[in-house]
């Protein structure tokens, strides 16, 4: 049980210098050329995870484009829109505000959608000054708007809407302040599953209904590819030829892939993947393909948990996409909730200590502002990161992540929820990769005066003193501790602590 006066944390094994060790990865040697052949086989000597990756710990990327305009519900507007008995208050809403569906479709927002506001330099110092280590956009949702300059796809932000290249402003704003880049595609989602029977035009594992009164019916050859609606063959190469042109055009660092990869031809997947790592080797990119559920063998790429995190220590480098909303949607919509600093922060130093990696997403205006509430909450991230990054950035886990009191509920997509209450009763831990330092994280502000107890077990645990001194992280300063034959022991400070959460150095032998 917990006390008022003491926090007391049980440890399996002892804060000894061979316990702070990174899992094991397959040796690749950065020397090595390889040419990668579109075959699983080939594709596996790629290293997933590369060390930068390792290291960078958090990222930022955005939902914004064509479904920020209607603002209304979530980026899930155009797919909810077609389908009138299933969601009929979005019907309901656009017809109010936008005219008949018939005469006003999904793509009559692109005009509307300016992003007049947009500033990549302004975006890019922002998310560099939160303490992220890669950036980028969502190249594609699953609505067919290219947030690119693409000879492949005609509905493309440089051509239309804003008529600027998003994506290349921003990769390059990104790379001139030294953040690696990712892009997010989401558009193996596009294609009209109905198999040519109009009886299926609402098939879930399409992103628009065939709906025969409206333009997602519609034949016409720049519309059938807004909507989707082409057969398989002629879909999956237009997945890929759009893939490869951001590759080309912009070279970046990471790919990131939503779900229903399983619906696009497993060639064209392989295709995608060897012609990505064979252009970052050209371009001497250490690449990443990251992707959910199965949609790539793991021999290759990382898995990503949407809205969640591992509930255990993993002995590979995962990653987690997390929202700044706290209540369902990821583009900007009217009356947004956010979460808090502390809710975000506490979550993400659970998923460091158990090997992960975080991808951040925030939700631009239409008019391509960032408005303040999600500023904010930025550069609190930055301010705490700016304070503790040295028990984040480049550490690898301890041999257990940690314990406390806070429940952790199942997340939605696999994993445990990215919305966990944690306080200073939970514990968190880091290790230096010199195997010199541990970091012993508290998911709140705890009260001055109060014992920290690391218990022991009884098994041999190395030298008899392996800590040279603990020390508050903030403040430089040494705390009091000691060592007996079950525990470590060390008292909070009364000096200015964090609100959100707290580092303690062990410095050990």
């Amino acid at each position: 049980m917990y006390q008022m006066s003491r926090l007391i944390l049980f440890v399996g094994l002892a804060v000894a210098v061979w316990s702070c060790t990174a899992p094991m990865a397959k040796e690749v040697t950065n020397e090595e050329e390889i040419t990668y052949e579109p075959t699983w086989e080939s594709l596996a000597r790629h290293n997933a995870a590369p060390e930068w990756f390792k290291d960078s710990k958090f990222g930022i990327y955005f939902h914004w484009g064509v479904y920020s305009v209607p603002a209304f519900g979530s980026e899930w507007y155009p797919y909810r829109l077609y389908r009138t008995d299933a969601f009929p208050e979005y019907k309901q809403y656009h017809e109010k505000k936008y005219g008949k569906l018939e005469e006003f479709g999904y793509h009559d927002f692109i005009p509307m959608f300016k992003a007049e506001q947009f500033d990549a330099e302004d975006w890019a110092e922002l998310f560099k000054k939160s303490g992220a280590q890669f950036a980028g956009p969502v190249a594609q949702h699953h609505d067919g708007f290219a947030m690119w300059d693409s000879e492949i796809n005609p509905w493309n932000a440089a051509d239309m809407g804003p008529q600027k290249d998003i994506t290349g402003e921003m990769l390059a704003a990104l790379k001139k302040r030294g953040l690696k880049t990712i892009t997010s595609f989401h558009h193996a989602r596009l294609r009209q599953r109905h198999e040519g029977n109009p009886e299926k035009w609402d098939t879930y594992n399409s992103h628009f209904a065939y709906h025969p009164d409206y333009p997602t019916s519609s034949e016409d050859p720049d519309l059938r590819k807004f909507y989707g609606n082409m057969p398989q063959e002629e879909f999956d190469q237009y997945w890929l030829d759009q893939v490869n042109e951001v590759v080309d055009k912009y070279s970046p660092d990471m790919l990131w892939y939503d779900v229903w990869l399983n619906h696009v031809s497993e060639d064209k997947i392989k295709e995608m993947a060897a012609y990505y790592l064979n252009h970052t080797q050209k371009t001497g990119q250490e690449g990443v393909l990251i992707a959910k559920h199965d949609d790539l063998p793991k021999t290759m790429s990382v898995l990503d948990i949407e809205q969640g995190g591992k509930k255990d220590v993993s002995d590979e480098v995962w990653m987690t996409d997390v929202t700044i909303s706290d209540k369902g949607s990821w583009c900007f919509t009217e009356g947004q909730v956010y979460k808090t600093p502390e809710m975000i922060v506490r979550n993400m130093i659970d998923v460091w200590s158990k090997n992960g990696v975080v991808l951040f997403n925030i939700s631009p205006k239409a008019d391509g502002t960032i408005n303040k509430e999600q500023r904010d909450i930025l550069l609190s991230i930055g301010e705490w990161m700016d304070v503790y990054g040295e028990a984040v950035y480049g550490t690898v886990p301890f041999h257990t992540y940690g314990f406390g009191m806070a429940k952790a509920a199942d997340g939605k997509h696999g994993g445990q929820s990215a919305k966990v209450e944690y306080s200073a009763s939970d514990v968190r831990f880091t290790c230096s990769k010199d195997k010199k330092s541990m970091y012993v994280f508290l998911l709140g502000k705890p009260e001055a005066g109060k014992e920290v107890k690391l218990k022991l077990n009884d098994i041999g645990f190395g030298p008899a003193s392996p800590v040279k001194q603990i020390t508050e992280l903030k403040s430089g300063k040494p705390v009091v501790w000691e060592k007996t034959e079950r525990y470590y022991t060390f008292t909070v400070p009364n000096t200015e602590l964090s609100p959100i959460a707290n580092v303690f150095k062990m410095e050990l032998e």
